[in-house]
């Protein structure tokens, strides 16, 4: 009769070891006379003393049955390795490609303020409240998410210009983190009011002709304390994104993002994947650039004339 065939994987093994314990015992160490001797050895398991012969031979049973099983199990046991495993800083460092509701609950996007304070036009995106604080719907919060981070793939694929905006000291690090990770620009300080609006004579004619001084989308990390460039780019027709909270209008951006403002690693978290979708835009761009510089050097080839 095949034990492998007829029962489980770790079934087969144990039955093995209880069946063949001659080929399952390991090499007999030092035998335990004590109750304490015998609990280090099963790692804690209250075992009886040792006393006789075959008591002993039950403990190599016993120990060479669990053996099997902790061999047998380990291979679907968790794959984390130092490189690997998650750290309070890591939605700064490796942002995830993918939002999901797991990552943003666990940063504490769902906390808003105090019910009292709530915006009424917030309504849409609150889920309830619990001991007078708004809870924010996440299932409001992820699309969109997802429809920003198509937005921001878009408009880097277009090779389009693309700022972040976080004024706190604690998102500063933040939107030049997500800034530099594809090329786009970042104020961490401070927007001064006119960048946008009154540009020449903040900068000079002859710059703002050689430069491009208005960008194609802003990302604001905390939209209320920066009332005057959300005003700056409704002027100018530029699209915005925020993060509003429940204290917010959600119509003083163009494209909300419901979840708490207050929160860094929420602002990590969000910025981390809008800024992924920007560099996913570049790179693509970079790429079909390079087929086509390719696709012409070789459609010139073919033109050139043979002698």
């Amino acid at each position: 009769m095949s034990l492998g065939h007829s029962f489980r994987p770790w079934l087969a093994s144990s039955l093995r070891c209880s069946l063949h314990p001659q080929i399952c015992a390991r090499s007999a160490p030092l035998r335990f006379m004590s109750t304490e001797g015998a609990t280090e050895a099963l790692g804690g398991m209250e075992v009886e003393a040792l006393e006789t012969s075959q008591d002993w031979h039950d403990f190599q049973i016993h120990r060479a049955q669990r053996s099997a099983l902790v061999d047998v199990f380990s291979q679907y046991g968790s794959t984390h390795a130092p490189g690997s495993t998650f750290r309070a800083r890591d939605t700064l460092r490796k942002p995830a490609t993918h939002p999901t509701i797991s990552a943003l609950l666990a940063a504490g996007a769902h906390f808003g303020h105090a019910t009292s304070r709530m915006n009424p036009n917030f309504m849409p995106y609150a889920y309830g409240t619990r001991a007078g604080i708004t809870v924010i719907d996440l299932d409001q919060t992820l699309p969109l998410l997802r429809r920003a981070v198509s937005l921001v793939r878009s408009i880097a694929y277009a090779k389009g210009t693309i700022v972040f905006v976080g004024t706190r000291p604690d998102l500063r690090p933040v939107v030049q983190t997500a800034a530099e990770r594809f090329g786009g620009y970042y104020v961490g300080d401070r927007w001064l009011p006119g960048t946008l609006t009154n540009k020449i004579q903040l900068f000079g004619a002859d710059t703002v002709k050689e430069q491009k001084f208005t960008p194609d989308l802003v990302i604001l990390l905390n939209p209320l304390e920066n009332m005057h460039a959300i005003r700056e780019c409704a002027i100018e027709h530029v699209p915005t994104i925020g993060i509003v909270d429940s204290n917010a209008d959600p119509r003083i951006v163009m494209y909300p993002i419901p979840a708490n403002d207050e929160s860094t690693r929420t602002a990590e978290l969000i910025a981390g994947v809008l800024s992924i979708a920007g560099k996913e835009g570049t790179t693509l761009r970079a790429a079909e650039d390079k087929k086509a510089e390719a696709d012409a050097e070789r459609a010139k080839q073919t033109r050139r004339p043979r002698y």
